[in-house]
């Protein structure tokens, strides 16, 4: 398997500002502050595909920027009124790019509990794949995650390796991401080889 610098740019977050050097910006309205500002402590992975099962469209960043058109697709005469963000979204080549600050509070995890704390918005970290439940990510998309979960683990060393998890496991028969096609060995295999080197 190539290296993770082989594949990907070393990221890094700025502690004070929680912005991700290397991170395409693209402000979201959807966030507010976070009850306990140092309290950040989770990271939740996700995913999404705009319209649903497509990939590549350009509308999940339009989404998560209040700017999607309703005219555009009948699904998203649904969802256009919805007010949801997350901090990360890792599109199908890798690209990155960054809605809200890691120091506020993206709203990503809705009605959700962690280890019996609920809110986990209030602490937590969201990152969306590119994706459906039931189609395998791509090489791209681990070797970014991977690089990125580094980078948030460095700035806010609260996310440990155990406090790693999904929307489904958070909100269990409401969320069913990142799916089954989400390779959760991998993704912590390639972390804890990155530890060791």
């Amino acid at each position: 398997m190539p290296s993770l610098s082989s594949l990907s740019p070393l990221l890094s977050i700025e502690p004070q500002t929680g912005w991700c050097n290397g991170a395409t910006v693209c402000p979201s309205p959807h966030f507010n502050q976070r009850p306990d500002p140092a309290d950040i402590s989770l990271l939740v992975i996700h995913n999404i595909s705009l319209p649903p099962r497509q990939f590549g469209t350009g509308w999940v960043p339009r989404f998560f920027a209040g700017q999607l058109d309703p005219a555009a697709h009948p699904y998203f005469a649904e969802i256009a009124d919805l007010r949801v963000s997350a901090h990360f979204f890792i599109e199908r080549d890798g690209a990155l790019t960054q809605f809200v600050s890691c120091n506020d509070r993206a709203w990503h995890a809705g009605q959700s509990c962690f280890a019996g704390r609920e809110a986990c918005n209030d602490y937590a970290i969201g990152i969306e794949l590119e994706g459906c439940d039931d189609v395998a990510y791509t090489e791209a998309q681990y070797v970014q995650l991977q690089a990125l979960t580094v980078a948030i683990q460095a700035a806010y060393p609260a996310v440990t390796a155990e406090r790693i998890t999904g929307h489904e496991h958070i909100a269990p028969g409401r969320k069913t991401d990142p799916g089954a096609a989400f390779d959760w060995q991998r993704y912590r295999t390639a972390l804890q080889q990155g530890e060791r080197s």
